[in-house]
């Protein structure tokens, strides 16, 4: 019973929930980022390199059987060895724009962080009244002759 109890514990820990969160919102960010990557940012990186479509770059390492369609898609059903280069530099691309967001959003973050600079140390307490009464006596029995 003690390592069931050992692992509730460490369970419900805040931190291992706040792993749980932090991973599943970062698979639907992944998502996101990877939508954008091959839906809006290689289209334009293609039409500017002369409409090249970067999911269907590869380079065929076997024999093609014959009858075969030469894209990536119908290589890979057939069993034929295929370097897709062209899918890793779309997940570089994914990886890189990833990165940079996390980056961004650390930054922010950190700047949210910060300490606000210290106030300027609040003047001192006025004196109370009974204490400045007790010192004026005893200045006053200071001035008396002895």
């Amino acid at each position: 019973m003690g390592m069931l109890q050992e692992f509730r514990e460490f369970a419900v820990k805040g931190n291992v929930i706040d792993l749980a969160v932090g991973v599943i919102i970062g698979g639907a960010f992944g998502k996101i980022v990877d939508s954008v990557v091959s839906d809006l940012i290689m289209p334009v990186v293609g039409l500017v390199f002369g409409k090249l479509d970067f999911s269907n770059l590869f380079v065929v390492l076997g024999t093609v059987p014959p009858g075969t369609a030469m894209t990536l898609d119908a290589l890979k059903k057939a069993g034929v060895p295929v370097l897709a280069y062209g899918n890793f530099l779309t997940v570089a691309v994914n990886f890189a724009i990833l990165a940079f967001i996390i980056f961004i959003m650390i930054k922010q973050i950190n700047r949210l962080k910060r300490e606000a600079p210290a106030a300027p140390p609040a003047a001192p307490a006025p004196t109370p009244e009974d204490i400045v009464l007790l010192r004026e006596i005893r200045d006053s029995l200071k001035k008396q002759p002895s």
